[in-house]
């Protein structure tokens, strides 16, 4: 198994100390030096330790050595695509976000800024944690397994409006959601 703790240390831009205090109990710069390199062993209980630090499911910190790594191989700025200084491996957007589950949604006809073949990745929050995800995309469950999907407008205790992506269409009032999916990440094939 290889080891991908500096990998996703690095893209989040944090040092080996800014890892360590993040960690609960906190611990210190060269315990994670060696965790990263290997020669402390990364258990079980560490990797649950570190993924929570950075917001990863643990199971992301490690991949196996025969799968191919996918690199990162320029940065697109001002400048135009720029070499990266230092190569790194890439991190799926699955993998980098929050705790929650996690949930697809397929576009199979073109709908507002959606375009037919996207795939919409999000991100379940509890309803009472609306108020964080005002003016995001976000998709509902409502009765007799139907969903509403839309931008959250506006959040109440036990109520929300979302705006459906297509113009023209009117809010849509949802009462008593069980959960709130957002949308994180938009997967299009180019």
């Amino acid at each position: 198994m290889i080891n991908r703790i500096r990998d996703i240390r690095r893209q989040k831009g944090w040092t080996l100390a800014d890892l360590a205090e993040a960690c609960t109990p906190p611990t210190t710069a060269q315990t994670i030096g060696r965790l990263e390199t290997g020669t402390r062993n990364l258990s079980l209980k560490w990797m649950e330790r570190i993924g929570s630090a950075l917001g990863v499911d643990p199971e992301t910190l490690v991949r196996s050595d025969k799968a191919e790594p996918v690199a990162v191989v320029a940065v697109l700025g001002d400048n135009g695509a720029q070499a990266l200084e230092t190569p790194r491996e890439a991190i799926l957007p699955e993998a980098m976000g929050a705790t929650g589950s996690r949930m697809v949604m397929q576009v199979s006809a073109s709908t507002g800024a959606y375009r037919t073949g996207d795939q919409l990745w999000l991100r379940q929050i509890a309803p009472e944690d609306a108020p964080r995800a005002i003016n995001r995309d976000v998709l509902v469950p409502r009765r007799a397994g139907r969903f509403a999907f839309g931008r959250l407008v506006d959040s109440e205790p036990r109520r929300i409006a979302l705006l459906p992506p297509e113009p023209g269409h009117k809010q849509v009032i949802v009462e008593d959601p069980a959960w709130i999916a957002v949308a994180e990440t938009l997967v299009r094939p180019l």
